[in-house]
């Protein structure tokens, strides 16, 4: 069984990729993510996108492990606001992780955005390094509508306020296995299958 590092420590990301893997019925690789490995300094995301944090993150894992390391960097890029938060989407509010002041900011920064303008995008630039520096680096984008209150319990970060295109619920009504079939990181994960299918074996 060849161990995956998934440079994370995020759990819903780590169940998000062995529920692809399996999905696409790719045994023989072990997921593990940045708890499962001894630590080693992380270098802060400071990339201008998605795929320079992605790479960034990879190869340092990679490097410091030995292990195949996959690292994602995602976000949402609203229209209206030239595309940002973009890679600030998880500090947009100024301190780091907080979903719901990110969240806020967002609303309150569309507020007078007619409905016709709220376009955005999820987008995720996941990078696949290997031991022997080999990188692997692709791009999903789900694209949907940002609307004025949050609705739903499944998801996190900005799920509950983006209505996927062709959707009338949002990405945190949806279920996991719904939300994995269209979204930016599952889109980017599955694109990712070609170069983690022969490490499997």
């Amino acid at each position: 069984m060849t161990r995956l590092l998934l440079a994370t420590r995020n759990q819903k990301k780590l169940v998000e990729l062995r529920r692809i893997l399996e999905a696409e019925g790719v045994a023989g690789l072990e997921v593990v993510g940045l708890a499962d490995v001894p630590e080693f300094p992380e270098a802060p995301e400071t990339g201008a996108t998605f795929e320079d944090n992605a790479v960034a993150k990879a190869a340092d894992a990679a490097r410091a492990t030995g292990l195949p390391a996959v690292a994602d960097d995602s976000g949402l890029e609203v229209d209206a606001l030239n595309g940002m938060p973009g890679v600030l989407s998880a500090r947009w509010s100024g301190k780091h992780g907080d979903d719901q002041a990110n969240l806020d900011l967002v609303l309150g920064q569309l507020g007078d955005v007619p409905d016709e303008r709220r376009g955005g995008a999820f987008v995720s630039a996941a990078a696949l390094v290997l031991p022997d520096g080999t990188e692997t680096v692709v791009r999903g984008e789900w694209r949907g509508t940002i609307i004025r209150e949050p609705r739903g319990a499944n998801g996190f970060g900005y799920d509950p306020i983006f209505v996927p295109d062709g959707e009338t619920r949002t990405s945190a009504e949806l279920t996991p296995e719904e939300k994995d079939a269209d979204s930016h990181r599952g889109r980017a994960l599955r694109l990712l299958l070609p170069s983690l299918k022969p490490l499997a074996g």
